[in-house]
């Protein structure tokens, strides 16, 4: 039977341990910047994940497309994980590690954001987009857990969790997501009254 406090205690140790990093609190700021730069270019956000990280993908768009603490314009962002007639026909005429890949070359321009959110870092789709991305020049932030994976290689910035273990890290990546949108609004708005 599952231990409910171990369960906790687990993520709330992952967590502390992210609180005690100022390399990795400077990090989510310097990554909010960028994306706010982005944004201030007219570029777009692209997210993309698998199972519970496409999940995580989806709601971090939609805190920017439509608030997170504020009421303020709609920003740009994407989650390639939402439209089932292109995932579907692009897993069924070309393959399922060509999902985010092919959509990113659709629609990936020089500039734009990719947050590419995998909990092993290795997840074959991700790791396909986000090489895509870098040969456009867009600009790849990565979501992962503690381990060396493939996705290092091609991240501009990447925000590993310091976990192996699957559901701390997913935890641990939607706070992180939402500390990266309160950030952006308040960056981008200057919204005096916000309770970040």
């Amino acid at each position: 039977m599952i231990d409910i406090k171990n369960h906790i205690s687990a993520s709330i140790q992952t967590k502390e341990k992210i609180l005690q990093n100022e390399k990795f609190l400077t990090k989510i700021t310097e990554i909010s910047k960028v994306i706010v730069n982005a944004f201030q270019n007219g570029k777009k956000l692209l997210t993309a994940g698998n199972g519970g990280s496409s999940c995580d993908a989806q709601h971090m768009a939609s805190e920017l497309v439509a608030k997170f603490y504020f009421e303020r314009p709609a920003l740009s962002a994407i989650s390639l994980t939402t439209d089932t007639a292109v995932i579907t026909a692009i897993g069924n005429d070309l393959s399922a590690e060509d999902i985010f890949f092919r959509q990113i070359q659709a629609n990936g321009q020089e500039g734009d954001i990719f947050v590419a959110i995998s909990t092993s870092g290795n997840s074959t789709n991700i790791v396909k987009a986000a090489e895509e991305a870098k040969k456009r020049k867009v600009i790849v932030i990565g979501l992962t857990g503690q381990n060396p994976c493939k996705l290092d290689a091609f991240c501009d910035y990447s925000l590993k969790v310091p976990s192996q273990n699957t559901p701390t890290i997913q935890e641990s990546h939607i706070m992180l997501c939402h500390i990266i949108c309160a950030l952006v609004e308040d960056m981008m708005f200057n919204k005096k009254d916000c309770k970040c």
